[in-house]
C-alpha cells in the first residue's frame, strides 16, 4: 500500500446536533470539505466507501446508494464497511485496496453516524450491546460499559494500573480536545475531577467514558500521480487487521487485547519500521483504561505504565498519543471515527494539523481502533512523503 496516499480530507464538528440537521447534511459539509482540501471536484472521484456502524441509527438501508446520489455521484463504484469501532477505520483501509489494486484511481471515504440525537442513551446503549453477541450480553441487556468495565478490572490485577492511572488519561486527553475546535468535550478537567464524576460500572465513572456523538468525515484516497501536486502528503505505510473471541469470557487473558499485538506485528512488517519508529498514536480511547490496554498490546514502550506516569504519552512526550482529544475528546460517531483519527494523524505528519500538535511532525503514526472489545482490530501505519 505504500503508494497510496491521503489527498485531503475534512470532518465536521463533532456534538450532540440538535440544530435541526441530519446525517445528510454531514456528509454533504465533509465531502465538499475534503475535495477542496484535496484540490479536486466531485467528478474527479471514482469510487465512494461509506462507513456506518448501525442502520438503526441512520433509519436508512443501502446508505452507499443514497449519499451517493446526495453527493452527485453516477457511475462509480460504490462499498459499504462495518466493524462495529473500527468502521470508519476499515473503510479506508478498504479505499486503499481499490486504489493500490487498481480498481479506483481517487476514492473518496466517507463515515458518518447519528447516534447522539437521534436515540435517548438508553435505546443507543440497548443497541450497542448487540455489537457483542446477541444471543447472550445482547439478550441479557449487558452493556459496553459493563462489558469494558470487566476487562479493565482484569488488566488492573494483572499490571498494577489504578484508578488514578485511567483518571490522567481521561484528564489529559480532554485537556488536548480544548485545541481541537471539532471536538465533543474539550473540557478543563483534572484527574480529581475524573475520580469524583459518578460510577458508572467499577472502576469507570463517567469521565471515564467517551460519548455519543453526531458527525462525518471524509478522506480523499489516491496516488500521487492521480492527486493535484503538492508536497509531504501522508501515504498508507501499513495495514493490518486482527480478530479476538467475542466473549470476553473465552479469551485466555480477558483485560489484554491480544488481537491488536497481532495486527501490529503485521503493520509494522508491512510498513518496514520497527516499533521506536512510531512518532505518534491516534487510539480507541471508548473508555480511559482501555486506552492503556491498547498502548500495552501495541509494544511500544517497554512498560506502559511507567510511560504513563512519566508522561511519555503526553503532548510534550515521547510519544504523544491522542492529541486531538480522542474518543474521550474529539468525540464518537463510529462510522466517523477511524476515518478521523486517519485524518489527524495525516495532518499531524504533515505538520497542518489545527489542534495539539507535537514539537516536530513524527514521519511515522499509528491509527488504532477496535470493534467490541478489541474484538476486531483495525491498525494502521501513516508515513510522510517527500
Amino acid at each position: 500500500m505504500s503508494d497510496v496516499l491521503i489527498g485531503g480530507g475534512a470532518m465536521t464538528v463533532f456534538n450532540r446536533r440538535k440544530d435541526g440537521s441530519s446525517w445528510r447534511d454531514w456528509c454533504l459539509e465533509a465531502f465538499h470539505g475534503a475535495l477542496d482540501d484535496a484540490g479536486l471536484a466531485s467528478g474527479d472521484i471514482d469510487a465512494l466507501v461509506v462507513a456506518s456502524e448501525s442502520d438503526f441509527f441512520s433509519l436508512q438501508l443501502n446508505p452507499a446508494a443514497l449519499i451517493a446520489d446526495e453527493l452527485g455521484l453516477q457511475g462509480i463504484r460504490l462499498l459499504r464497511a462495518e466493524g462495529g469501532g473500527a468502521t470508519g477505520h476499515l473503510a479506508v483501509q478498504a479505499g486503499a485496496a481499490l486504489v493500490a489494486s487498481g480498481q479506483a484511481r481517487r476514492v473518496a471515504v466517507l463515515g458518518f453516524e447519528a447516534s447522539a440525537a437521534h436515540l435517548d442513551g438508553a435505546s443507543v446503549g440497548a443497541l450497542y450491546s448487540l455489537s457483542y453477541d446477541a444471543w447472550s450480553e445482547g439478550a441479557l441487556g449487558i452493556g459496553s460499559a459493563s462489558i469494558y468495565a470487566l476487562s479493565a478490572l482484569a488488566f488492573m490485577q494483572d499490571s498494577g494500573a489504578t484508578a488514578q492511572d485511567f483518571a490522567r488519561v481521561a484528564a489529559r486527553n480532554r485537556q488536548n480536545a480544548r485545541q481541537n475546535r471539532y471536538a465533543h468535550l474539550p473540557l478543563d478537567v483534572s484527574e480529581a475531577d475524573v475520580l469524583a464524576s459518578p460510577l458508572v460500572s467499577a472502576p469507570y465513572r463517567r469521565l471515564d467514558c467517551s460519548p455519543l456523538s453526531d458527525g462525518a468525515a471524509c478522506v480523499i484516497l489516491g496516488r500521487g500521480a492521480d492527486l493535484p501536486q503538492r508536497s509531504g502528503r501522508a501515504r498508507l505505510a501499513g495495514m493490518a487487521v486482527a480478530n479476538d473471541r467475542v466473549r470476553l469470557g473465552d479469551r485466555a487473558a480477558p483485560g489484554r487485547f491480544a488481537a491488536k499485538t497481532v495486527a501490529m506485528r503485521a503493520a509494522l512488517t508491512q510498513a518496514g519500521c520497527a516499533p521506536d519508529a512510531i512518532g505518534l498514536v491516534e487510539l480507541y480511547d471508548s473508555f480511559s483504561g482501555a486506552q492503556l490496554q491498547a498502548l500495552d498490546a501495541l509494544g511500544l514502550t517497554d512498560n506502559v505504565l511507567t510511560a504513563e506516569r512519566d508522561g511519555c504519552f503526553a503532548a510534550d512526550g515521547a510519544l504523544p498519543v491522542n492529541l486531538s482529544g480522542g474518543l474521550l475528546g474529539q468525540g464518537a460517531p463510529v462510522g466517523a471515527t477511524g476515518v478521523a483519527q486517519i485524518l489527524a494523524a495525516a495532518q499531524q505528519i504533515e505538520g497542518r494539523y489545527h489542534g495539539c500538535r507535537p514539537a516536530q511532525p513524527p514521519r511515522f503514526a499509528l491509527v488504532d481502533t477496535h470493534g467490541g472489545i478489541a474484538t476486531l482490530c483495525a491498525l494502521s501505519i501513516l508515513e510522510g512523503s517527500a
